[in-house]
Parts: C-alpha cells; sequence; structure tokens
C-alpha cells in the first residue's frame, strides 16, 4: 500500500527480507498439511503476486510466522437493511447508532465461534496472541511447518521480478477444517508482499532529494479554507476526533511549527499503537505522510482532537488497526492515505477491513480514504503494472468515500477554478459490488466505482507543508483525503449544536444531495480534464467523483436545508509574553453564525491586573505579578451559543522595547504610495471616497469589473516587544444581500489577519486592530488585497494605519 499524496517516482523500496535471512533451501519438503478431516478451501487467500514471480524454495519449518484469522459477520442481510436505514432521513433508526457492544452483540461473531476458532489453532500447535475487541480477528504465532499444517498451505520464497525483491507466500488457496468453514472469512498473514510505501507528490520540477524550504510555499489554511467555504460554516472542529490512518510516525516539533506558522491552536495529536508499533522516535520514508494528514486536518478543523493510529505495515497490521478504531470508538472521523492497488492484495484482506468498516457505519464513524496517484491504472508502479485499470483499496469499499484529486486555482482566498488533476486515481472496483446509494448522472456498471467526491490534489497546487526540518509543497490524494476529513469533522460539530446526527456514512447522503436540486450550490462539479482512461463530465464522473465541497452550503443540504443553533467561533490570539509593568492592550475576535448577533466577552485566568471588556472583547491593564497564566477566553451571544479559545500568557521581566510606530507613510499624505507598494491608482485624494482624516487614502477597487488592487508594506517588529497593527476601513458597495461577492483580505505573511466583504458595507469608517506580537524579532509583510468580481462595484478604503510596539 502506499500514501496518496505523496507520490514521488521513486522506485518501490526492496524489502529487508532476503533469501538468505529467510533460509531457503530448494530441496526442503513442503510440511503436510492436516488430513484427519475434511477441508474447505478459503478463496482469495493467496497474492496475485505468486502468478507473477519466480519460486526460490521453501521457507525453512522453523521460521517464526503471523497470522490474522479473521470471522465472518452475523445475519448481514439485517445488517445490510440497518446500514441504509441508520443513514436515511425519515426512517425510525435514522442517526440511531449503536455501540461497538451492540454492533457485536447484534452482528459480530459470538464468543462460542471465537473460542472455536482458538481452540482448533491451539490444537494445531500455534499460538493465540490475541482477538480483537469486536471479535473479528484472532491473531496467532507459529511456526512455517505448523502454519502449513493448521490451513494446508506450504509457504515459498519468491522473487517478484518487477520489484526486485524477495516475499514469501503460501502457494495455493488455504483451508479450514469444514466445521470452521462458517466462522472463518479469510487468512491474512501468508505472505508479506503487500508493503505499503511512501510516494510523495511534489511539482514537477522538484526531486525527492530538494532540500526543505526555510519558508513556506504553496496551499495553506486560508487559501484552502477560503476556497472550499470551509471557513464559512461557523465551526472549528470543538468536540471532535479524528483518527489517521497511519504505517509510519511523526515528529510533534514538527506540527507545532505548522501551528505556530498559520496561528493554529488545538489538542495536542496523539499516538495510539496498534500491535506494538510506534514510529515516532524515529519515523520512516511515511514521516512526511503523516505530518500532510495531521497538518491538513489541523488546517480545516483546528479544534478536532486527533489520534494518530499506527500499525505494522502489513495485511495483519491493517486488519488489526481497522478493528482497534471501531472497537474503541473514540472518534467520529478516520482519515486514510495509504492504499493499495485491488489486483496486488488478497481479497480475503480487503473483506476483513471492509467489515470492521461496516461496524464504522453502523456506529456513525465517517471515512474517507484518498483514491490513488497513478490515475485509473493504480497498480503502475507496482506488481500488476500499467496495463491493467484498477482502483485503490480502501478507496474502493463501499462502506467509505473515496476521495479523488483536482487542481484548484484560487483569486486570494476565494474560488476560482478547478480542472481534474490527471493522475487522479479513479475507475472500477473488481472486488466490491455498487452499492445502493451509489446512483445518478454518470454512473453506470454494477460494481463500486471511484471516487465520491474529490479537492485539490495536484502537486503543481499543492500544500505547503512542515515536515523533516523544513517547509514542502506536498500534492496527491493524500492531501484530498484530511481535507475532506476535516470537513467532516466541522459538519459534527455543527449537527451536535443543531441537535441532529453526526455525519456517518457519508455516500448515502452526499449522493443524495447531489442528486438533487441543490447539487451545483453544494459541490463544485468538475468538468475538464482526465485520467487515462476517464473523462469528467457533468455530474459524476470517475475522476472527481461529484466534485469538491462549497462546504457551507453543503451542510446546509446536509442538515436538511436549515441550521437550528448557533455557532460561535473566537480566534485565538496565541500565546501571549508581557514584561511586568507594561500596559496590555490585546483585542479578541470572533464570529457568529447568524446574522445580527452581538457577543459578549469574559475571561478566566486573565494575569493579575488584566481584564477584559465584555461589550468589546478587548483585554486592557497592567499585568503586576511574573507567572505563566492559563487564559481562557469566551464569547456568548443572545441565544447563548458560546465559543471559546485558550492560550498561555507569560508575564515576567523588565521590557526593553521603545515604544514606536513602524508604518512609513502611515496615512497615505504623502501623495504617494512610497515606502507602500500599491496598484496603480490605489493611492487616492479624489473626492469619490473620503479620507478617515486628511486628504489621501488607500482606495480598492470600486470599478464595477473583476478587478483585484493590492496595498502592502514590510515592517520589522523589534524582539522583545509587542506589537499592534491597526487601521481603519470603510466599505461601500453597490451589492445587496449578505452573499459576499467582493472581498477585501488582509495579511500579515502568510497569516489571514480578517477577510471583510460587501456584506459589510457600512456608514462612515470602523477602526480594526490585530495582535502582531508573534513577530517580535522578525520581518513581516502586511497586505491588503481587494478582489471585485464582475459587477456591482465594491470599494474598500483603508486609512491611517499604524503598527505600534510598547
Amino acid at each position: 500500500m502506499r500514501p496518496r499524496p505523496l507520490a514521488l517516482a521513486a522506485a518501490l523500496t526492496v524489502l529487508p527480507l532476503t533469501a538468505l535471512s529467510l533460509g531457503i533451501t530448494a530441496a526442503q519438503a513442503a510440511p503436510a498439511p492436516n488430513a484427519t478431516a475434511s477441508r474447505v478451501a478459503l478463496p482469495d487467500t493467496v497474492t496475485p503476486a505468486v502468478a507473477r514471480s519466480e519460486k526460490k524454495g521453501d521457507v525453512p519449518a522453523a521460521q517464526q510466522l503471523s497470522v490474522a484469522v479473521s470471522l465472518k459477520l452475523r445475519d448481514t442481510a439485517a445488517l445490510d437493511r440497518f446500514l441504509t436505514a441508520v443513514a436515511t432521513p425519515g426512517s425510525p433508526e435514522y442517526g440511531k447508532y449503536l455501540t461497538p457492544a451492540q454492533f457485536t452483540a447484534r452482528y459480530g461473531p459470538t464468543q462460542a465461534a471465537v473460542d472455536q476458532v482458538k481452540g482448533y489453532l491451539k490444537s494445531q500447535g500455534l499460538t493465540v496472541a490475541s482477538v480483537s475487541d469486536n471479535r473479528q480477528v484472532v491473531n496467532a504465532q507459529g511456526t512455517a511447518e505448523q502454519i502449513a499444517k493448521a490451513f494446508g498451505t506450504h509457504e515459498s520464497a519468491y522473487l517478484d521480478p518487477l520489484q526486485q525483491r524477495t516475499f514469501f507466500a503460501n502457494d495455493a488457496a488455504a483451508s479450514v477444517p469444514a466445521d470452521l468453514a462458517d466462522v472463518v472469512q479469510g487468512i491474512s498473514g501468508l505472505n508479506n508482499h503487500t508493503v505499503r510505501t511512501t510516494r510523495l507528490a511534489k511539482p514537477q520540477n522538484a526531486t525527492a532529494a530538494a532540500a526543505p524550504n526555510a519558508t513556506p510555499s504553496g496551499f495553506g489554511p486560508s487559501q484552502y479554507d477560503g476556497a472550499y467555504k470551509l471557513n464559512s460554516m461557523g465551526a472549528d472542529g470543538t468536540g471532535t476526533k479524528v483518527a489517521l490512518w497511519e504505517f509510519d510516525g511523526y515528529k510533534s516539533a514538527n506540527l507545532k511549527t505548522y501551528d505556530t506558522q498559520y496561528g493554529l491552536t488545538g489538542p495536542a495529536v496523539t499516538t495510539v499503537s496498534v500491535d506494538g508499533a510506534n514510529y515516532d522516535s524515529a519515523p520512516g520514508d511515511g514521516q512526511g505522510e503523516v505530518e500532510l494528514d495531521s497538518e491538513i486536518v489541523r488546517g480545516v478543523a483546528p479544534k478536532a482532537t486527533q489520534l494518530v493510529y499506527e500499525a505494522p505495515n502489513s495485511d495483519q497490521g491493517e486488519i488489526d488497526m481497522a478493528a482497534k478504531i471501531v472497537s474503541d470508538n473514540l472518534v467520529s472521523v478516520i482519515s486514510i492515505s495509504w492504499g493499495s492497488c485491488e489486483p496486488d492484495t488478497t481479497a480475503a484482506s480487503m473483506t476483513a477491513v471492509d467489515n470492521s468498516f461496516k461496524q464504522a457505519a453502523a456506529q456513525g464513524i465517517s471515512i474517507f480514504s484518498a483514491s490513488g496517484d497513478d490515475g485509473s491504472r493504480d497498480c503502475t508502479r507496482s506488481t500488476s503494472g500499467s496495463s491493467v485499470k484498477a482502483v485503490d483499496f480502501p478507496a474502493s469499499s463501499p462502506h467509505q468515500t473515496g476521495v479523488g484529486g483536482t487542481n484548484l486555482k484560487v483569486s486570494g482566498t476565494s474560488y476560482s477554478s478547478e480542472s481534474a488533476w490527471s493522475t487522479a486515481g479513479g475507475g472500477v472496483s473488481t472486488v466490491f459490488g455498487k452499492p445502493s446509494w451509489q446512483t445518478g448522472t454518470g454512473v453506470t456498471g454494477t460494481m463500486r466505482t471511484v471516487p465520491d467526491v474529490a479537492s485539490n490534489a495536484d502537486p503543481a497546487s499543492g500544500f505547503a507543508i512542515y515536515t523533516t526540518g523544513g517547509w514542502q509543497v506536498y500534492g496527491g490524494t493524500s492531501a484530498a483525503a484530511p481535507l475532506w476529513s476535516g470537513y467532516a469533522a466541522l459538519f459534527n460539530q455543527k449537527a451536535g449544536a443543531a441537535g441532529k446526527p453526526v455525519l456517518g456514512e457519508a455516500g448515502p447522503k452526499l449522493y443524495t444531495v447531489a442528486n438533487g436540486s441543490g447539487y451545483a450550490g453544494a459541490f463544485h462539479d468538475t468538468v475538464t480534464g482526465k485520467n487515462q482512461d476517464f473523462s469528467t463530465k457533468a455530474g459524476y464522473d470517475q475522476v472527481t467523483g461529484w466534485g469538491s465541497p462549497v462546504a457551507d452550503a453543503l451542510t446546509t443540504a446536509l442538515l436538511g436545508g436549515t441550521q437550528t443553533g448557533n455557532t460561535v467561533t473566537v480566534t485565538n490570539p496565541g500565546n501571549q509574553s508581557t514584561a511586568t509593568g507594561t500596559a496590555v492592550s490585546l483585542q479578541l475576535s470572533g464570529s457568529d453564525s447568524a446574522s445580527g448577533q452581538t457577543l459578549t466577552w469574559s475571561a478566566t485566568g486573565l494575569p493579575t491586573g488584566l481584564t477584559v471588556n465584555a461589550g468589546t472583547g478587548k483585554i486592557t491593564g497592567t499585568p503586576t505579578a511574573a507567572g505563566t497564566y492559563n487564559v481562557t477566553v469566551t464569547a456568548k451571544d443572545t441565544t447563548n451559543a458560546t465559543g471559546s479559545a485558550s492560550f498561555t500568557w507569560t508575564i515576567g521581566g523588565t521590557s526593553t522595547c521603545t515604544p514606536a510606530q513602524l508604518l512609513g507613510n502611515a496615512g497615505f499624505e504623502t501623495g504617494t504610495a512610497a515606502p507602500w507598494t500599491a496598484s496603480t491608482g490605489v493611492v487616492d485624494n479624489s473626492s469619490g471616497q473620503a479620507a478617515h482624516s486628511g486628504s489621501w487614502k488607500a482606495w480598492m477597487d470600486g470599478y464595477g469589473s473583476a478587478h483585484t488592487d493590492t496595498v502592502s508594506q514590510t515592517v520589522t517588529v523589534p524582539a522583545g516587544c509587542r506589537a499592534t497593527f491597526s487601521f481603519w476601513v470603510h466599505i461601500a458597495t453597490a451589492e445587496t444581500g449578505t452573499t459576499a461577492y467582493d472581498k477585501l483580505t488582509v495579511q500579515a505573511g502568510s497569516t489571514t489577519l480578517a477577510t471583510y466583504s460587501n456584506a459589510d458595507a457600512a456608514t462612515g469608517y470602523v477602526q480594526k486592530s490585530f495582535d502582531l506580537s508573534a513577530f517580535a524579532g522578525q520581518s513581516v509583510t502586511l497586505k491588503f488585497t481587494g478582489v471585485e468580481d464582475s459587477s456591482l462595484q465594491t470599494s474598500f478604503v483603508v486609512d491611517d494605519a499604524a503598527v505600534t510596539t510598547s
């Protein structure tokens, strides 16, 4: 299996397991299987690689192996009916998800079946290592000879000629005694051919050995959140949990650097070990994948709790990870960026994973999986080769949502256009039938088609990711899957506030919206581009599915067209540091999902001497006692909906900062832009718009046609100083209503401080201020970007800006 952005054209890693390390001897006889009872062969338990590889000899009889015996679910017809009902609005069972115990009691293997399998394994001399909490997997260990006897197989060593690596595998289908055939689904671990490898997708002019950048390049959260209107949902992931499905580790310091760069705060990322795996002390080649997944989820849903499940890179590890996540039942979303092409994976192993995915659907857990980075020929870089049309698993499972890839273009932080990424995975499964909910224009055939949805994945429009000591630009569908997973976390927060069920299995609900009258408003339908065998088209296609999200409209549609219950979001100001005896002025900011709301502010844990103004949200005063304070600020609207942000405030030492105003030509009164850099005609003294003071101001847009204006200036904030950026802004428009057509974005470096639009138009000027203390000791470019659409003017007028230090 391979991670999904991550798509460099590197050769497959050669396994350290060689013929020599296996101790292969060509003359070794195969152990005889147990023939004391009639046996039943288990289909799809031989890796397809055996037919295309060269046999090198026998695996020594004493070689220790580990296997996963997967047990069948019970009453699967009733389970299928329940999964349909729990996802169908209007059904008596809609949204009434099961607990793990309820699922296992209704549909899981019985304890008697587990005991029967354990008894047989022990009778063959195998050691039962563990049983999954959902009773779907029994793990056992033993010698190759014992394994051969127990499952009627023979283990041999093979050389894969394409990948030039040695692996072991059973020569023929595994079998079990007839009295176990009704309870055993399959056996995994009889081969180690399916190896998950890292493939980073970088721009074509980049190389695998390229040194990381010192500063970010590529899309940051403000771009992708703005383009897909994730930042218009009025949610930040508070109270939700997301599982990251990983076969490698990460460095917490890298994740923290990303958070600091973009001003993100949220719960610390936590590792959950599966089968003893924990790669974090020495992450391998997949480190960039893990950190990509985490950073994009953080960028979309910063307050969501992330649990990184790390498993051994094997079929057994994958099966055990699936079983553990659903048994733990700690999360409402799973993000998967690793996969393998279907023809190179045993169907028995895929079915075992899919059974846990069925349990996830029954428990209300959403799963989003990358569709692959090799187009409709998913086996291009593996054993089956590029001549085979194939899709990726787990994206082909009908109980999760497959995410394809696009090339996204933005204007500032607004959506501009999208086309298909030419190597985005998609096509037709050869393993899974088409689920009943997969319908609509462009959906054909009887087998499951991939993907369901899409978002940005082309490395040419890649994401800024901090990993392995620097900034990289990554793409791939493994960037698209965590973006959709972050969306699900935001949705679940909104659904909870509205008293409605979590998203759960997303496929049935997304297809209902896509097949309805609201499709054009809820999705960006991608109609240009193709992969090797499929072209985009209006509606559904096997490159981008239904398209990418218009998150706020999609959420409204999924919630039934209305949203009850307001959501208040507080912008975290970041950790603060102030010298004892130095006056403080920190302006808090927040937003409400409903218009016309007034926010009332409160705070706990403030340093001694500081208070917050309940009406304005400004923290002022002079701190008198040194120490580190844990501060939580809360905003409440008139319906008692609340939002909070937490940060630390360190008080100590004596300020060495000389108070100053750092901007040059702050009021534009020189009549020229310098030292500002501005679009032609922006610095203006005409009578069309009045200045806040004096005669000159910066007047952006106001043309009534498609137009972009910018004004920027770079300042250096002295080390040890607090800094506040303020300006006066007046917005006048000919637009009507509350839809944001024309926008003004205010940035400090790559950090978006605020976005205003024609919907914020008002008489006169309003002062805005932002804390820049996080940039102490750095140079930062302050930039205003006004973007106007093709009709009805909006004027963004800025005057009397200042950066003051204290």
